[in-house]
């Protein structure tokens, strides 16, 4: 019997998700992009890409997703966020100068929103990130936001050598405050799927 295929959508309200779904179609994986709720039904998991968090959050409510998203999280879906991504998940953010910012309040991290500066303060590293192997991770910050605080049930993935959290995983629940879709290394791509399938019981 043919093993189903991975069914990971990339949530295509703004940003860049595109380069989200090259990399997962490359790697097998069906992706559609994701704009209207009843489209979040048939996946087995979701990637919230990077872009402008407030610009997401608004249209997510505009668009009714923002809800049904909540609900599929709180019963286990497998969502990743990157960058702005990942301040959409948070339990909190810091530094919002939008009091009215409702994120999914999914993950137990608190996040501060354009912790590194503006666009030119960008950079790249390569990062320590055992669950992707012994080699090191390129990673790429475009006004980054960075995890300052984390809670109990959440595994921290990758840091900045002074200590500085930009990895995370809290059960099916992942998140990155760089931009992985923008290099050519796919590991994590790979193990959000990893993630996936085991949710799925594949």
């Amino acid at each position: 019997m043919k093993e189903k295929q991975l069914k990971i959508g990339v949530l295509a309200l703004q940003g860049a998700f595109i380069e989200h779904c090259h990399i997962l179609q490359k790697l097998g994986v069906d992706t559609p992009e994701i704009r209207l709720p009843g489209q979040l039904q048939a996946l087995d998991g979701l990637i919230m890409p990077g872009g402008e968090s407030t610009t997401i959050l608004k249209l997510m409510h505009g668009y009714g997703l923002f809800q049904p998203l909540k609900e599929l999280i709180s019963r286990g879906f497998p969502v990743w966020g990157t960058c702005a991504g990942m301040i959409c998940l948070a339990s909190r953010i810091k530094n919002s100068q939008q009091s009215s910012l409702q994120p999914l309040e999914a993950m137990e991290i608190t996040v501060k929103r354009n912790a590194f500066g503006r666009q030119v303060d960008s950079f790249e590293i390569e990062l320590d990130m055992p669950v992707l192997g012994t080699q090191p991770y390129h990673a790429i910050f475009i006004r980054a936001p960075l995890i300052e605080k984390v809670g109990e049930s959440v595994e921290v993935l990758a840091k900045l050598p002074e200590g500085v959290i930009v990895a995370a995983r809290q059960g099916n629940l992942l998140a990155s405050s760089f931009h992985p879709e923008l290099t050519a290394d796919a590991r994590f791509h790979q193990y959000f799927i990893k993630v996936v399938a085991s949710k799925t019981g594949q």
